[in-house]
């Protein structure tokens, strides 16, 4: 049986970030849920994330813009904004605030097959 942990999301933060921290939280063969620790980072010029899984964001602390390829489309997020981001949904991270830390909660999964009528 897995032991019981307790941990505080907005815990632990290193004061310097030179890369974009992407720490696991919890993941199993359905569901992965991370939290992402960004400050002034962004996605390279041209290139996109393209990922199997959908992807729900919220923003727990700072602001970021995303950016959707097609049909292009800039989202700005602050505190508490949330987004589904379909599977295969081309997109990037325009901006992170660069003074001061984001926070995000990622939750990666397979979308339910639909059953027909």
């Amino acid at each position: 049986m897995p032991e019981i942990t307790d941990k505080n999301i907005f815990n632990e933060i290193p004061k310097q970030i030179p890369d974009e921290i992407i720490e696991c939280v919890l993941s199993n063969d359905n569901i992965t849920i991370e939290r992402i620790i960004s400050k002034g980072h962004n996605t390279p010029i041209d290139q996109y994330y393209d990922q199997e899984k959908s992807e729900w964001i919220i923003i727990l602390q700072g602001q970021a813009v995303l950016s959707f390829e097609e049909p292009h489309k800039e989202v700005r997020m602050k505190v508490g904004d949330y987004l589904l981001i379909p599977a295969h949904k081309r997109h990037r991270v325009e901006w992170t605030k660069p003074d001061s830390e984001t926070l995000w909660l990622a939750i990666h999964f397979f979308e339910a097959k639909k059953k027909p009528r």
